[in-house]
C-alpha cells in the first residue's frame, strides 16, 4: 500500500518513477578478474543508491518540484531508503515491496560492478489514476529502466507529458531499453558501449526525440536537438571521492535548466554543475551527507 512522505495535494513538475535501493559500496584497487581469488576492499560503506532516487535528490536540491514514486519495503533496508530521502527534503510516494539492494564493486577511476542483491518487480497498479493525474499536473515525466516504469510507459505516453528516459550504458542494441527509447522526448546515456556517441544521438532526434544527450565522462557531454545542432561541454574539475550518482545529477541539471527555458549549452553546463557537487560526496548527493553521516554507515 503507497504512503506518501509530502500532501498528496502538493503537485509536482517533474515526476520520477524507478529505483531507490540501499547499497553497499566496495572500493578496490581493480575490479575483480573471472577466475577465483582473494581481494582487499580499499574502503567501504552503506547509502542510498538508485537511479531514480539521485534523480530525485538532484531536482530537490536545485529547488525543483519533484515527486519521486517509488518500491521498498519494510525491512530495515528498505525504512533506510524511506527516512534518508524523507530527511533530505524529497516528496516520496512509496509502494510496498521488495527493497531493491546492490553491491556496488567500485575503482578509485569510477570503474563499477553492479551485483543487484533484489529487486522489486512491477506492482498491479492498483492506483494508477492517481499516477496518471500525478503525470498530467507535471511538467516532465521521468521513467527510469525497472519493471514498474515500463508497466507505466503506456500511461504515461497517454498524457502528453513529455518524457524523459535515462539509458545508461546502452550499447545500442539490448532489446530491453526500445521501449523506453521510442516513448522518449529527451533521451540521455553514457558513451561506455557507444561506438559512435553523435551517430547514435542523431538517431535518436531521426527517430522523434527533441533532445539527446550523451555523458562522456571527464571529457564532458555531447548534445544533439531537434534542430540537428550539436553541442559539447567539458566535465566541471573537480576532486572526485566517488562516482555514483554522477550522471543521475546531470540529467537533473539538465532537466532543471531546461524546464526554465535554457539552451542546450547552457543546460548542459548546469548538468555539469549538479554532477560535480555529487562527485565529492560518498552519497548521491551531499544533502545525504548529515542524514546517514559523511562516512557512510
Amino acid at each position: 500500500m503507497p504512503s506518501s512522505s509530502a500532501p498528496a495535494a502538493r503537485s509536482a513538475s517533474v515526476v520520477i518513477v524507478g529505483p531507490a535501493s540501499w547499497n553497499r559500496i566496495v572500493v578496490l584497487d581493480r575490479l575483480p578478474e573471472p577466475v577465483p581469488h582473494m581481494q582487499f576492499a580499499e574502503d567501504t560503506w552503506e547509502t542510498v543508491g538508485g537511479t531514480s532516487a539521485g534523480k530525485a535528490l538532484s531536482l530537490t536540491a536545485l529547488g525543483r518540484t519533484t515527486r519521486l514514486h517509488a518500491i521498498a519495503g519494510t525491512d530495515a533496508e528498505g525504512e533506510r531508503v524511506r527516512d534518508a530521502l524523507r530527511a533530505a527534503g524529497v516528496q516520496a510516494c512509496w509502494d510496498d515491496g521488495v527493497t531493491e539492494r546492490h553491491l556496488n564493486l567500485m575503482t578509485r577511476e569510477g570503474d563499477r560492478v553492479s551485483l543487484y542483491l533484489s529487486t522489486p518487480g512491477a506492482t498491479e497498479g492498483a492506483y494508477d489514476d492517481r499516477m496518471r493525474a500525478s503525470m498530467l499536473a507535471a511538467d516532465a515525466i521521468v521513467l527510469d529502466l525497472a519493471a514498474e516504469p515500463l508497466r507505466l510507459l503506456p500511461l504515461a505516453r497517454s498524457t502528453g507529458t513529455p518524457i524523459w528516459v535515462d539509458v545508461h550504458d546502452y550499447d545500442g542494441r539490448d532489446a530491453y531499453h526500445r521501449p523506453f527509447l521510442e516513448a522518449a522526448d529527451a533521451v540521455f546515456c553514457n558513451a561506455d558501449r557507444l561506438d559512435d556517441p553523435v551517430a547514435f544521438l542523431r538517431s535518436r532526434i531521426d527517430a522523434g526525440a527533441r533532445l539527446a544527450v550523451c555523458t562522456l565522462g571527464a571529457e564532458g557531454a555531447v548534445a544533439v536537438d531537434e534542430d540537428g545542432a550539436v553541442g559539447r561541454v567539458p566535465a566541471t574539475p573537480v576532486e572526485v571521492v566517488d562516482t555514483n550518482g554522477a550522471g543521475d545529477a546531470f540529467l537533473a541539471g539538465v532537466l532543471d535548466a531546461r524546464l526554465d527555458g535554457a539552451g542546450v549549452t547552457a543546460a548542459l553546463e548546469a548538468g555539469a554543475r549538479s554532477a560535480a557537487s555529487v562527485l565529492r560526496t560518498r552519497h548521491l548527493h551531499p544533502v545525504l551527507d548529515p542524514v546517514i553521516g559523511a562516512e557512510g554507515r
